[in-house]
């Protein structure tokens, strides 16, 4: 088996020689967009490799053809910077042909998509039932093992929530070697990961890997099945996404079509879905050059067959939906900018859960010593966020280095305190990692 496998993957390297993608970028055609096109040898995932190289170059994708039925793969893309404007940055441009050209042919196929080693930090996996004040008690257990968090990405979606971390050592400020300290890491976040509910699993990993945060995000919250919804959950048809899954008989086909509004990334983070749910995208069209964006794809199964039951077809509609909510941010947008040092996360995390405010999503990064961290923060009652309480956070943390980047219309400018509230905010404070005494209790 091992020995057929090599041999397909020679075949495949000489293939891909033989026949080297290309790559055409034209400024012309359009008149206000850039338009990119890509023939390649077809593979499975090569899709998802195109897109993503130009969602990680933050290009908006306002419209698409995709054909791949055969051994040839055509797309087209026309795309935009994100601030509408053709792309004519050389730098950019000379990127994209390098990445999705003939010199790509010889490089991994999965080159951004698979794991890497890294020597500069160590990643970490978390999933977990979410809850408010998750994210701060996670960083507070990090800062308490002298550990530095320079870059994470956490998402929340369905009561779940997924974490990818790059984290250091304090003392060294590069990757975590020492067995003892990584074992301690994941069972105390496994602790944390757990809380008191019981009934769902959480899951720790500790990896040298580097890996596409944005696609190990979805394949977590995949796995952890965060597209399966509870009888009694209440639905916002108005927000949720409209997908249809029917089978084209007559050319063994299944249609998929996904109307939503538009965002960044979004063709990327249904591709990603469909792509680990070995489905194999033959035909799509997607135009989102309004404020709705309209997609749909001609698919089979890996296996060569198209949807079979009912059942196959909820689940694909339901995993859609969840891939695209993922990403949606609920609630106020918050900038931190300011020089990075050990525990920034946990202090200010701290303080937003002593504030009775839940983070939906974060983004953490670090460059050239300087922490620029996004976070969406919600009233953990459900309430708008009452202006108030973050000018009382911004005060506390520094009027320049925290700044609301969300609209006016998520604040609420008058505090109206309730019951809730000072149940939440004393619940939050009993439970504050002041003095670590959470951590000592997992200890």
């Amino acid at each position: 088996m091992s020995f057929s496998n090599d041999m397909d993957d020679e075949y495949e390297k000489l293939f891909r020689r033989l026949n080297p993608p290309r790559v055409v970028i034209d400024n012309e055609a359009c008149k206000n967009a850039t338009v990119i096109s890509v023939d390649s040898a077809n593979k499975h995932g090569i899709l998802l490799e195109v897109v993503q190289v130009l969602t990680d170059l933050n290009l908006i994708i306002t419209k698409a053809y995709i054909s791949s039925d055969g051994g040839w793969f055509m797309d087209v893309f026309n795309v935009t910077d994100p601030d509408g404007n053709k792309v004519t940055d050389e730098a950019i441009l000379d990127y994209i042909t390098k990445s999705l050209g003939p010199e790509s042919c010889y490089t991994s196929s999965m080159r951004s998509v698979g794991v890497k080693q890294s020597t500069d930090h160590t990643s970490i996996e978390l999933t977990g039932s979410d809850r408010p004040g998750l994210l701060s008690e996670v960083s507070a257990v990090l800062t308490h093992l002298k550990c530095n968090v320079v870059n994470a990405e956490v998402w929340t979606h369905n009561m779940r929530a997924a974490a990818v971390m790059q984290v250091t050592d304090e003392e060294t400020g590069s990757a975590i070697t020492d067995p003892e300290k990584l074992s301690r890491i994941q069972e105390l976040l496994c602790n944390v990961l757990k809380g008191s509910n019981k009934s769902r699993g959480a899951r720790t990993d500790v990896s040298h890997g580097v890996t596409h945060t944005e696609r190990r995000l979805h394949q977590m919250m995949f796995a952890d099945r965060d597209y399966e919804r509870g009888n009694n959950e209440e639905l916002d048809e108005k927000q949720r996404p409209n997908v249809s899954v029917v089978n084209w008989y007559e050319k063994d086909y299944s249609i998929v079509t996904i109307t939503s509004k538009d965002r960044p990334k979004l063709l990327f983070d249904t591709v990603c879905t469909l792509t680990d749910m070995e489905y194999v995208v033959f035909h799509a069209n997607i135009d989102a050059e309004g404020p709705e964006a309209h997609q749909e794809y001609y698919i089979k199964h890996i296996d060569g067959s198209p949807v079979k039951s009912e059942a196959e077809r909820q689940r694909i509609i339901q995993c859609l939906e969840a891939a695209i909510e993922r990403r949606v941010s609920e609630g106020l947008k918050l900038e931190l900018c300011t020089m990075d040092r050990v525990g920034l996360l946990s202090d200010v995390t701290r303080l937003f859960r002593e504030n009775s405010l839940a983070v939906t999503r974060a983004e953490v990064t670090t460059r050239a010593g300087k922490a620029v961290n996004t976070f969406y923060v919600s009233d953990a009652s459900g309430s708008p966020v009452d202006a108030k309480t973050i000018d009382s956070i911004r005060q506390a943390i520094g009027q320049t280095i925290l700044k609301v980047k969300g609209s006016p219309e998520e604040l609420k400018p008058v505090s109206q305190e309730s019951p809730t509230r000072f149940l939440f905010g004393g619940l939050f404070k009993s439970r504050s990692f002041v003095n670590f005494g959470l951590v000592r209790s997992y200890s």
